[in-house]
């Protein structure tokens, strides 16, 4: 599956934000998980701009979840964060070297678009709040 360290990042932060009784600083975020700065703040503002996360300005400013857990998903955020849909296997990267010439047209595709659908089902189907909470 491609997922980066963005990903993590993202869950770490996520799961910091949901204990927080306020909105928290990217800056404390990523003193507490050990993430440079500059990287994560790019993961927040992703988030936020996905509405999964609300920014707040000024002195007791950062960042809250928009939504409660129960309505946030992990496709949501992997979306989000990645910028693309999380692929299980990704056939262009070797595309030019595949025997088949052409991405789609192999043995194992229609194998991997099923498990590419359950992969997103499950991701979809799956909260912060289970993912926290249960």
């Amino acid at each position: 599956m491609l997922l980066t360290r963005a990903s993590e990042y993202a869950l770490l932060s996520l799961d910091l934000i949901i204990k927080s009784q306020k909105p928290i600083g990217s800056e404390q975020l990523a003193k507490e998980l050990h993430i440079p700065k500059s990287f994560l703040a790019k993961i927040l503002q992703n988030l936020a701009k996905s509405e999964i996360l609300i920014s707040h300005r000024g002195a007791q400013g950062g960042y809250a979840l928009n939504k409660e857990p129960k309505d946030i998903s992990l496709y949501d955020i992997i979306s989000s964060v990645e910028g693309k849909k999380a692929f299980v296997f990704d056939c262009s990267s070797y595309a030019s070297s595949c025997p088949n010439g052409a991405i789609g047209t192999c043995s194992i595709s229609p194998f991997l678009a099923k498990f590419q659908l359950k992969i997103d089902d499950y991701l979809k189907n799956l909260t912060l709040e289970e993912l926290f909470y249960e």
